[in-house]
């Protein structure tokens, strides 16, 4: 009880405060839930997919409460900010700040400080059907950022309603460094200090009231960079192993990659500095009648031998098709996702600054989500893309990335809204993986994953909404499990 007593006491002020704030408004809300499953970990889809809130334990619970606030002013500009606390058991960390942000806005312009669960990619998915985006989602705690942004898209005055666009840059930092601490494991490598980077740049073609077809494009990419790469001993102790320059240079290589100076690793002079990566987005959507057909491409990279054609035809990434339904008691919405990570540019990789041949390079192995400085595209040991590929939380080793980036996988999603009262989601993913190019697994691993879920808010007290979920897990990889979930949201 004393581990979460500050949450309650903490709300007293912003109750205060929505009592006296005049011309704003103000929210209040606070959730609790229990989760119970047998096996090494939780099913898949009761804990990803959930800004961080879930956890891989076969068995946790949290709280969380917190606070948002919102006004609009004279002339387009806004004020927007929210604090968001949390705590738990067998949960990453015993208590944390979820959310703590301040957004100033004008007109369609947005500059965002602070963490903030907010999805970071321009390529638009129903977030309670997806499996995930393919660069970075809403599968880990928010990253702590400046962010300057176009948060929806703006049509451009001079087209006529043709031709509209939306984006974002934003600088931050890794927090997690002493989480990877206590998870390594002995000789295990981490990292502490890291910043992170990200930008995105996406166009909409089209004027649905007078065609019903548009077409989206653009790019969105991250970066790892700067901090330090540590060992860990058996002793518990750890070992510096590399320091990265962290100077207003390489804030700005981060902005335009290009190889680091001769303050970096002789990899990092050869290569562009820092762990870049990025996806191409696309999006076909048709209107028909009240139907919505939403054709989607989610195409990842790690470097430019998947960035663009130099290795003819891209064969990874992720195919999703959704169906809006028009309005019926009893399905909302279908969605298909088909993704492949498998080539990855082929297994052959031979750089220059590797070996004696200086004018050869064959780009290959690129060892999607993990990297030889950095470990992992990760944050608290979850991956921040596809949640279908197991982030290091779940190796039992304390090792910082991936036991497996390759993979193929079908991902259906199905909802619907049968009464005011009620709302259900059904996500089934059927996943075949084989490890990584330089250790791959014996045999091919399949996996499935499930979970079928129930919302309820009763008429009478809209304020509440309850929540019942069962998942289940089938596979070697990370583990059999089967459980459930169930909690409570309060909102005011």
């Amino acid at each position: 009880m004393n581990l979460l007593s500050p949450i309650p006491l903490l709300l007293f002020p912003l109750l205060a405060f929505g009592q006296t704030a005049g011309g704003g408004k103000l929210s209040i809300h606070a959730e609790t839930e229990v989760t119970v499953s047998q096996g090494d970990y939780a099913p898949l889809w009761l804990s990803a997919n959930r800004y961080g809130m879930g956890s891989t334990s076969p068995s946790s619970w949290y709280l969380r409460a917190g606070a948002d606030y919102e006004k609009d002013y004279r002339r387009g500009w806004n004020i927007s900010a929210g604090i968001d606390m949390a705590g738990g058991v067998n949960t990453t960390s015993h208590f944390w700040l979820q959310q703590a942000y301040f957004d100033t806005s004008w007109r369609m312009l947005t500059l965002s400080i602070g963490s903030k669960e907010r999805i970071s990619s321009p390529l638009e998915k129903n977030t309670l059907l997806t499996s995930g985006w393919m660069m970075e989602g809403i599968n880990t705690r928010p990253i702590p950022q400046i962010r300057a942004e176009i948060r929806d898209f703006y049509t451009l005055p001079f087209t006529r309603g043709w031709l509209a666009l939306k984006g974002h840059l934003a600088y931050g930092a890794f927090l997690d460094g002493k989480w990877q601490e206590s998870f390594a494991g002995a000789w295990q490598n981490y990292t502490r200090d890291v910043k992170y980077h990200s930008k995105a740049l996406m166009f909409r073609v089209g004027n649905k009231s007078r065609l019903p077809l548009e077409f989206e494009f653009g790019l969105h990419m991250g970066t790892q960079f700067c901090g330090d790469q540590m060992q860990k001993q058996p002793d518990g102790s750890s070992w510096l192993i590399l320091d990265m320059p962290d100077g207003l240079r390489n804030y700005f290589n981060a902005f335009f990659p290009t190889a680091g100076g001769s303050d970096t690793t002789w990899g990092e002079q050869v290569n562009v500095e820092g762990n870049m990566l990025g996806s191409w987005n696309f999006a076909l959507n048709y209107y028909y009648r009240d139907w919505k057909f939403r054709l989607y491409l989610d195409h990842y990279f790690e470097d430019e031998s998947q960035m663009f054609t130099q290795y003819g035809i891209w064969k990874d990434g992720q195919l999703g098709l959704e169906v809006t339904f028009p309005s019926n008691p009893w399905i909302t919405s279908f969605l298909w996702e088909g993704t492949s990570t498998t080539n990855q540019t082929s297994p052959l990789l031979y750089d220059a600054f590797a070996g004696s041949f200086t004018d050869l390079q064959m780009s290959g192995a690129d060892n999607y989500y993990n990297h030889y400085i950095y470990q992992a595209w990760q944050y608290y040991g979850m991956g921040l893309g596809c949640p279908l590929l197991p982030g290091p939380a779940y190796n039992a080793d304390g090792a910082m990335t991936f036991r497996s980036n390759r993979m193929k996988a079908h991902h259906i999603g199905l909802s619907g809204n049968p009464a005011p009262e009620w709302n259900w989601r059904v996500l089934a993913s059927f996943a075949r993986h084989w490890g990584t190019y330089g250790t791959p697994f014996r045999k091919v691993e399949h996996r499935f994953s499930g979970m079928a879920e129930v919302l309820y808010t009763p008429r009478r007290i809209s304020c509440l909404t309850f929540k019942a979920a069962l998942g289940i897990d089938r596979g070697s990889f990370p583990g059999n499990s089967i459980g459930g979930t169930i909690g409570m949201r309060y909102r005011y």
